[in-house]
């Protein structure tokens, strides 16, 4: 039973952030919410211990598409960092402002940057590609995930500073219009970059929360010295191209690591 710990500890973890915030926030939707996503994680990973390959896959379209088409566009709250702007703008700690805080902020100190392998709605629509590993390295042009996280915090700040009115449903459009953007720009870019997560390495505003966070991050795949062979399979197999071979903190591409556990499922001689 030790090796179900993981699951059951992270559905624990999930379900006290559901019951906190159902009580403080005196909303039920917040239990059913964490409860909902922290079941199926705890699924995901369950089914990864179990060796079934879609494991990833299923708490992705789990969670993806929960987010997308039940937040985004039944209860039409924008989960968008657009979103989270025009929550801290307007100093309400709700949806977004939560969301951010849990999966993007600081919950990246816990599992980095899980939320890109297993809960993102346009990675979820990205991985269906071809290009499951990148064909080419990667290009120094990660500089562009930063133009796109001041454009949208311009966006939202020009319309309180404008005071525009009804923008709450602004912000539902640019959920909508955001979302067939990335959409447009990931597909287009995975088949010019022959790799799928090209647009998260380069565009996604995303990343700016993750990266720095998932550094300090507590769960991460690690390398057993005395078991590697040093056959560079992990490092092939990776769709982020990071490391994993190095232990460092400081290892190549290490904050990139979406733990998609593929070098995991591929080494060899199970040293990672």
């Amino acid at each position: 039973m030790k090796k179900y710990l993981a699951p059951i500890l992270m559905f624990i973890i999930f379900e006290t952030v559901a019951i906190t915030l159902w009580l403080t926030k005196d909303n039920v939707f917040y239990l059913f919410n964490f409860s909902y996503i922290g079941l199926s994680v705890s699924l995901g990973i369950f089914l990864f211990i179990r060796n079934y390959k879609h494991a990833r896959r299923i708490v992705q379209l789990l969670v993806g598409l929960y987010m997308l088409i039940y937040l985004g566009l039944i209860c039409n709250e924008n989960m968008q960092i657009e979103g989270f702007w025009y929550y801290l703008f307007t100093g309400v700690f709700e949806a977004a402002t939560i969301h951010y805080a849990v999966a993007k902020i600081f919950g990246p100190l816990l599992f980095g940057r899980g939320w890109c392998g297993y809960a993102c709605w346009t990675a979820m629509v990205l991985d269906f590609l071809p290009y499951k590993t990148p064909a080419y390295p990667r290009k120094n042009i990660e500089w562009i995930r930063y133009i796109t996280f001041t454009v949208s915090l311009i966006f939202v700040a020009s319309l309180f500073l404008a005071k525009v009115g009804n923008i709450e449903r602004i912000m539902f459009w640019a959920f909508i219009i955001g979302n067939v953007a990335y959409y447009a720009v990931g597909i287009g870019l995975a088949f010019a970059f022959k790799d799928n997560r090209a647009f998260c390495k380069y565009i996604c505003p995303i990343t700016v929360f993750l990266k720095p966070m998932s550094y300090f991050s507590l769960l991460r795949v690690k390398c057993d010295k005395n078991k590697c062979i040093s056959c560079g399979k992990c490092k092939r197999v990776c769709p982020m191209e990071v490391d994993v071979t190095d232990n460092s903190r400081k290892r190549k591409n290490g904050t990139e690591c979406i733990l998609c556990m593929e070098c995991v499922k591929n080494c060899p001689k199970n040293a990672l």
